[in-house]
């Protein structure tokens, strides 16, 4: 059996919906870190309208990640919006180099740097967004050995980053959104 110690999870159009509905399905017990891309205009304000909108869904703590921040478990972090966020063994990178798949921050950039750093200790879950960041990311956590998980696409918003990730065989599950985070719970809480 495989412990997982982290979980990246990334979203565009529609994301907000889908990780309050993944988070709201998270005991206070459930310790794994988790790591949220969205897209999002870099407004601060917005940023931390997000972070309290997924607060009011979670009963974790969500935070914004900073610079150089060690990743704790049992804490749920966001990509602060026009930084590329990147997960290193211990703790979070931040980058202001040129947007990924018209990004930034990339849902792609955070699940590979992620993929080396975890390697087959990661989950990956790739939801509802409107173009194809974070399909080859997904795919890198596949191919070291981490688990890969993708919203059915009938159950989301905005169906091109799902698809984009169907397209590169990028999936071990393909999932409804109300059925993701029972599993992550069944994944990590034995």
């Amino acid at each position: 059996m495989i412990n997982f110690d982290i979980i990246v999870l990334g979203a565009s159009l529609g994301g907000l919906k889908a990780s309050q509905t993944i988070l709201s399905a998270l005991p206070a017990r459930f310790s794994t870190p988790i790591v949220i891309v969205q897209h999002r205009k870099p407004d601060s304000s917005a940023s931390r309208t997000l972070t309290n909108l997924l607060q009011k869904s979670c009963a974790l703590p969500v935070v914004e990640a900073e610079d150089k921040m060690t990743i704790k478990r049992g804490q749920v972090y966001i990509s602060p919006p026009d930084y590329h966020l990147l997960v290193e063994e211990d703790h979070f990178s931040l980058s202001t180099e040129a947007p990924v798949n018209y990004a930034r921050p990339s849902i792609d950039v955070l699940f590979e740097s992620t993929a080396i750093a975890f390697g087959k200790h990661v989950i990956g879950v790739l939801l509802t967004g409107a173009n194809i960041d974070g399909a080859l990311g997904l795919k890198a956590i596949r191919s070291c050995g981490g688990l890969t998980i993708v919203q059915d696409p009938k159950t989301a918003d905005a169906v091109e980053m799902p698809f984009g990730a169907l397209e590169v065989d990028a999936a071990d599950h393909i999932m409804p959104l109300n059925e993701i985070g029972p599993f992550l719970v069944n994944m990590c809480c034995r």
